[in-house]
């Protein structure tokens, strides 16, 4: 019988595999934390906005507290042009003769025929002088930036001239490059305005003189200027506010305040719930009752009333910055947040297998805390410090704007706001930009810690 030769029959297959990359749980989180457009913008901007706390100053070195008050309230992209003049030259003004024995008292009170400017109108000066009333004891100057028609008011009575014979007047009040309606009213010897009034519209021109140009550092040399040169003050890229400080510079510094509140604060009651919760979670029984009962009360104090107290203890007066007594105070009342979470998670985690795995083998409590509970509970602890850091910005915004955080001349944005909404139907820019930094912070890091909790959700990663 014949042998039979069997060969192996080969065949190839091309076998298609699936394979993935391994990545840790934080490589993970990191790619899907990309993935969300939202969150990694978020995350961009407070990165710019600790850049701009922290080297701002250095770059934009202006004074927060120097005052340009030839650019008070200043909005952005305001005309910094001044035309340079001679020293200032005190006026006389101008006066008429009267009659012996005065004018006779007449039956109604008459507009001034005309009002007219003496000179050039400028922000250091504007020079009136108007036409005689026949009658008139005192004469009334009226100032406003509206024009008085056709309702007829006047604005702001900023001179009495209570000499018939004298018939000008100089303000120097506060004067900006703007337009001016200056307004005259006769008045009789009791003192009671004529209806009628004559009004003369100004346009003031802002000035400078060269020793003036010198000592601010925009010419090297009075010599070189002539009146009539034209010079550019000093920039402020988002205006000044009502003493003439600069904003930007402001900002820069208040940054530091209300970071520094908006970051340590919450890192401290954050690490500070860490181990209040891991320790009634890992102990658990009546231990952790007693606890979390306590954490309950603290959850029940006043915060107002226990800022009121803590600002009392630390001797902070009226008018004083109280930024440590807010600090005590966020610390000491916001902590039952972040130990409940904290406390849920390690109640969940103990129960795990390679917990009971790890008890067996004789590791330690301290051993067990800090190697395995607290890391996985380290992205519950990053969601709940980026959303606890935009709540306590707020928090110190709202107690500066009330008067009881940080008080001027300390710049913070909060205490900015309280300060621009004194002006701001005037000047609304001193209110807009510090409430648009408030706003920009919270809401990056907002949508930052809702990026950071779906990128740090095991179940996500399981799913995928």
């Amino acid at each position: 019988m014949a042998e039979l030769s069997f060969e192996p029959v080969r065949v190839e297959r091309e076998v298609e595999t699936i394979s993935r990359p391994s990545l840790s749980y934080w490589q993970d989180a990191w790619l899907r934390l990309k993935a969300n457009r939202r969150a990694l913008i978020s995350l961009y901007i407070v990165i710019a906005l600790l850049l701009f706390t922290v080297f701002g100053p250095f770059v934009w070195t202006v004074d927060p507290a120097a005052q340009d008050l030839d650019q008070i309230s200043a909005p952005p992209g305001a005309d910094r042009t001044a035309t340079v003049v001679d020293d200032y030259v005190p006026w006389r003004g101008v006066t008429v003769e009267l009659p012996a024995g005065g004018s006779p008292p007449a039956a109604e009170l008459l507009a001034p025929g005309a009002v007219s400017v003496q000179g050039p109108a400028e922000t250091r000066a504007v020079r009136l002088a108007w036409d005689p009333v026949n009658g008139a004891a005192a004469y009334r100057v009226y100032r406003n930036i509206l024009d008085p028609e056709p309702d007829g008011a006047l604005g702001l009575p900023i001179a009495d001239v209570l000499d018939p014979a004298q018939v000008s007047f100089e303000d120097r009040l506060d004067l900006k490059p703007l337009t001016y309606f200056y307004s005259v009213v006769a008045m009789d010897a009791l003192g009671n305005e004529s209806s009628a009034y004559r009004t003369a519209q100004v346009d003031v021109t802002r000035v400078i003189t060269a020793a003036e140009a010198v000592a601010k550092g925009l010419a090297e040399g009075g010599d070189a200027l002539q009146p009539g040169d034209t010079l550019k003050l000093a920039a402020h890229p988002l205006g000044t506010d009502y003493l003439g400080r600069d904003l930007l510079a402001r900002l820069m510094y208040g940054a530091r305040v209300s970071l520094f509140i908006g970051i340590v604060a919450p890192f401290a009651f954050v690490i500070l719930g860490i181990v209040y919760g891991s320790a009634a979670g890992f102990v658990g029984g009546r231990f952790d009752q007693l606890l979390m009962r306590f954490a309950d009360f603290v959850v029940a104090l006043p915060f107002l009333l226990f800022m009121i107290l803590l600002r009392i203890l630390f001797g902070v007066g009226a008018g004083e910055s109280g930024i440590y007594p807010m600090m005590v105070a966020m610390v000491l009342l916001s902590w039952p947040g972040a130990a409940r979470l904290v406390r849920g998670q390690i109640l969940q985690i103990r129960e795990e297998g390679y917990i009971g795995a790890s008890r067996l083998l004789g590791a330690k409590t301290n051993y067990l805390v800090l190697r395995h509970m607290i890391p996985n509970t380290m992205g519950v602890i990053l969601v709940t410090l980026t959303f606890a850091v935009p709540s306590a910005i707020f928090t110190e915004a709202f107690l500066s704007f009330i008067g009881m955080g940080v008080a001027p001349p300390t710049p913070s944005w909060g205490s900015m706001c309280n300060e621009g909404l004194k002006t701001m139907l005037t000047t609304p820019h001193e209110l807009i930009a510090p409430a648009a930094f408030i706003s920009i912070t919270v809401l990056a890091f907002n949508l930052l810690g809702d990026g950071l909790r779906d990128a740090l959700d095991a179940r996500m990663r399981s799913a995928e």
